[in-house]
């Protein structure tokens, strides 16, 4: 499997100068690459591919003198994002949605460039793992917070804010835990909690962004004062975006210890299968985008597959309205958080009930679904009986 390891660069002022340059250089030739194909295509009706662009990079590169210090994959690297822009344009056309024509670059809006072939060319980790070699930069030096595992496939420079990173793509062993029979049903929440367990076991929603709001509106309202092109803007500028840095940090690290600890104790974790872009767009979207479901749940997958343990997305429908015990259907506002069941005067927490009848949809789903879900003699207790 594969497996991504960031790390902090600290270039040093021509070096920053150069990352830049190379930012820019690619950026020109993305935007040069997209308006090719759209004056071909407007002109004369033809369709201009990847290929047929990526033979044109020893001409630009003899005609060009500056593009010479750049490496040559990382230049295709560049036509091939242009070549995926359109892919997934057409691929969105024909399932009918909402398309979006790949757009220009603007300044400060291409951030990284990528070596496709790192572990042959272009970098080279030296002096133990404290610099890292880049062709066309030099030997910049590099913070190796954690161990750098298994064999490197790519690596991608990219800059976030006043920060550079170097990302590396790396082909690993799965490193499976011990087998465990347990089992549990997870209820994804915003406020007041993030995760609540089939067990009982409630996660206080940090909401990170909910507690930065006030310093990040007065830094956001800085912004909007400063005119456009004066050096108080820039400054206002990067202010905003560190903590929007800082709010992202802190979530992700967040929803790796969660997804740790569910993986580390459970063989099977079991979640509604939500269409959180849909939600996203709710009236609830607030919470939900500070949440960050997605891409929690993104983290408990891969956390999961590497670990040997199983992720199961179940139908989220009822979960929230029956009864865990005698299956009893009942609407319930929202702001009902604990109920009796009318029917058998169970008392239940709301959300323990609803992660309850997940983890319980796992094994009495449609026909077909159990035996992928749990082999044979693996079935987990139903939970409330």
């Amino acid at each position: 499997m594969r497996k991504a390891f960031k790390y902090r660069l600290y270039p040093t002022q021509p070096q920053q100068k150069d990352l830049e340059r190379t930012l820019s250089l690619c950026r020109h030739l993305y935007n040069a690459a997209l308006q090719e194909r759209r004056d071909a295509y407007k002109k004369a009706g033809r369709t201009v591919g990847f290929y047929e662009q990526k033979r044109y990079l020893p001409e630009i590169r003899a005609e060009l003198p500056e593009y010479k210090h750049i490496h040559s994959q990382v230049l295709q690297n560049v036509i091939e994002r242009v070549d995926l822009a359109f892919k997934g344009f057409f691929r969105r056309v024909k399932a009918g949605q909402k398309a979006g024509y790949p757009r220009f670059k603007g300044q400060g809006r291409y951030d990284s460039f990528t070596f496709p072939q790192a572990y042959e060319t272009g970098v080279k980790l030296q002096d133990g793992g404290r610099r890292v070699l880049l062709h066309g930069i030099g030997s910049v030096k590099v913070k190796l917070h954690r161990p750098l595992e298994g064999k490197i496939k790519t690596a991608t420079v990219k800059r976030e804010g006043e920060h550079w990173y170097i990302i590396f793509i790396t082909e690993v062993d799965p490193k499976p835990l011990p087998p465990s029979e347990e089992a549990i049903g997870i209820d994804l929440g915003t406020n007041p909690h993030f995760l609540v367990t089939s067990e009982g076991e409630m996660v206080e929603a940090p909401r990170h962004f909910q507690k930065a709001e006030e310093k990040l509106a007065k830094a956001q309202r800085e912004l909007s004062r400063k005119k456009k092109g004066k050096s108080g803007r820039k400054k206002a500028r990067l202010k905003v975006a560190k903590l929007h840095r800082k709010i992202a940090n802190q979530r992700r690290d967040f929803h790796h210890k969660v997804a740790r600890k569910l993986v580390n104790r459970y063989g099977t974790i079991v979640h509604e299968d939500l269409n959180v872009q849909a939600l996203s767009r709710s009236h609830i979207a607030k919470g939900v985008h500070d949440a960050g479901w997605a891409q929690f749940l993104m983290i408990l997958a891969y956390k999961a597959e590497e670990a040997g343990r199983r992720v199961i997305k179940v139908d989220p429908k009822y979960t929230s309205q029956d009864c865990p015990v005698c299956g009893h259907r009942e609407k319930k506002p929202l702001w009902v958080r604990a109920y009796t069941c009318p029917q058998c005067g169970a008392l239940l927490h709301r959300d323990v009930a609803a992660a309850q009848n997940i983890l319980a949809k796992a094994w009495t789903g449609p026909s077909g679904e159990t035996p992928r879900a749990f082999p044979q003699g693996n079935t987990p207790r139903s939970p409330g009986l």
